[in-house]
């Protein structure tokens, strides 16, 4: 059941970013939907609970979607892929809420296929490669991101992007996302209190190193690039 799971979302999520035909938005004008965890609900454990997914992904991410869904209905950005909808959103007060519950489906959903059960290491191939040209070698990109990670007040999000042919590492307030700025996202690390307090209290630096050393997924990071 789980693997049968894990094969739907792992397509479906490379789809929905450019990576296949298929779209989280389907078209006709259809619902948004909450794509399925790409790893059984207690995968993560113990870096991530599975009473954090409870909340974060059975809670957060689905109210997202509802409230994308509500805001959407019939209105001429119903029915568009998400990224076409947070760049037609994105700036205009009036689209506002719309903004930031479609940003945050698809920001959730990057999240969770930028983690794996097992995951950290080290990346391999082009990716790898691209890391030392850019950074000056892996512990250099990871210490980048755990910075941006940390450093970034309140509420947002750390991401590995690629930015005119370079790589690079950017954080973003409350639902904004690179899309906005017209720059490609690799990778996402969520650093929403709700992503880590359950397990972490206070504690994010300790969560953004457990989000380094054992959950990341960099094969998904290199399908983006």
């Amino acid at each position: 059941m789980e693997r049968r799971r894990f094969i739907a979302v792992s397509a479906l999520g490379l789809a929905a970013f450019g990576l296949g035909s298929a779209s989280l938005v389907r078209a006709g004008g259809e619902a948004i939907a909450l794509p399925p965890l790409p790893f059984p609900p207690d995968g993560l454990e113990p870096h991530i609970s599975a009473r954090t997914l409870e909340f974060h992904y059975g809670k957060h991410h689905a109210a997202y979607v509802k409230n994308a869904n509500q805001l959407l209905g019939g209105t001429p950005l119903q029915g568009l892929d998400l990224e076409t909808i947070i760049r037609k959103s994105a700036g205009n007060k009036s689209r506002a809420a719309v903004f930031n519950n479609v940003a945050q489906v698809f920001n959730h959903t990057f999240y969770w296929n930028s983690m794996k059960p097992n995951g950290g290491g080290e990346p391999k191939g082009k990716l790898l490669e691209r890391l030392k040209s850019d950074f000056g070698g892996l512990d250099q990109a990871r210490a980048a991101l755990a910075e941006a990670a940390g450093s970034q007040f309140g509420s947002g999000w750390a991401w590995l992007v690629e930015d005119h042919d370079k790589l690079k590492v950017m954080r973003t307030a409350n639902a904004d996302n690179p899309l906005t700025h017209g720059i490609k996202p690799l990778l996402a690390l969520d650093v929403w209190e709700h992503a880590y307090y359950l397990d972490y209290q206070n504690r994010r630096a300790d969560y953004i190193r457990a989000f380094l050393d054992h959950l990341v997924n960099w094969e998904f990071a290199a399908a983006n690039l």
